[in-house]
């Protein structure tokens, strides 16, 4: 009996798009997502800092801003 081959294939592993640098995405200089901008007011908000909310953000500057703040609030870690 042989083990079965893992694809090399970037596509196939579901969690490869989740790692990828915002900075790369295809679509990072798109509008922020609806639940991008949610998630982003709360956690202004949670971590008192409710002027860094900006509507204007792209998808890209959106994700790196919630990384930011959830490192400040400890929200989003486990």
């Amino acid at each position: 009996m042989t083990a079965p081959q893992v694809s090399e294939h970037p596509k196939s592993d579901p969690a490869s798009n989740a790692q990828k640098d915002p900075e790369n995405w295809t679509t990072g200089d798109e509008r922020m997502t609806g639940a991008q901008a949610s998630y982003l007011k709360t956690l202004c908000e949670e971590a008192g800092t409710p002027d860094r909310y900006d509507t204007g953000l792209t998808k890209a500057e959106a994700s790196q801003l919630i990384d930011e703040l959830q490192a400040e609030t400890g929200r989003g870690t486990d």
